[in-house]
């Protein structure tokens, strides 16, 4: 298998949240500033690589029966390790974050890489694979958030582009989340139909 081509998988062909469709409750609940969700995806990015690199490396010492749980104890200690060094380091992101941060535990995202990809491959692919899907979740979830920033209150990164008198105060809330996700959903559809 092509390291490049397993790298670039999930920021194009598979991206998590465009294609897939995978990760819509964080995806949706914390894109309302472009910080929150580069933040949110950076801390995801982390525990898929971290997950990834363990479980391609105990895949095949863990008997069958219990492969699941096992997965989850690896990604909840990496979880536990986001979680605490986000509330040590960056507090005000952690507190923005809130719940989702713990809800990287059960991301379909994370626990379907480690099943479908981690579990099957060696340690390389397996590290790219998860920095490839971590990256594609990060693009997507800071580019919904800089939309939904920009159109809710006239920012990008908390820099002031408009009066914020001129913002859509729907794009702040959660059906702004849905609005702008499918709009995006819709362009990249067409981009890759068009190639």
């Amino acid at each position: 298998m092509n390291n490049l081509k397993v790298l670039t998988n999930g920021i194009f062909r598979e991206n998590p949240i465009f294609v897939l469709l995978l990760g819509m409750c964080p995806t949706l609940g914390v894109t309302t500033s472009a910080i929150n969700g580069m933040g949110m995806g950076l801390a995801t990015t982390f525990v898929l690589v971290m997950a990834n690199l363990v479980i391609s490396l105990v895949a095949n010492i863990i008997p069958d029966k219990i492969r699941i749980p096992a997965f989850i104890v690896i990604i909840a200690a990496f979880v536990t390790v986001v979680d605490m060094s986000m509330a040590a380091y960056l507090p005000a992101l952690h507190e923005s974050l809130g719940l989702f941060i713990p809800l990287i535990v059960v991301n379909c995202i994370v626990l379907g890489r480690a099943e479908s990809f981690a579990s099957k491959n060696k340690a390389l692919l397996s590290v790219l694979d998860g920095v490839g899907m971590g990256l594609g979740f990060t693009l997507a979830l800071t580019i919904l958030g800089v939309i939904r920033e920009l159109l809710g209150s006239g920012k990008a990164f908390n820099f002031i582009i408009f009066n914020e008198n001129y913002g859509m105060l729907i794009f702040v809330l959660a059906p702004g989340a849905f609005i702008a996700l499918g709009y995006l959903i819709a362009i990249v559809n067409k981009i890759r139909n068009t190639n």
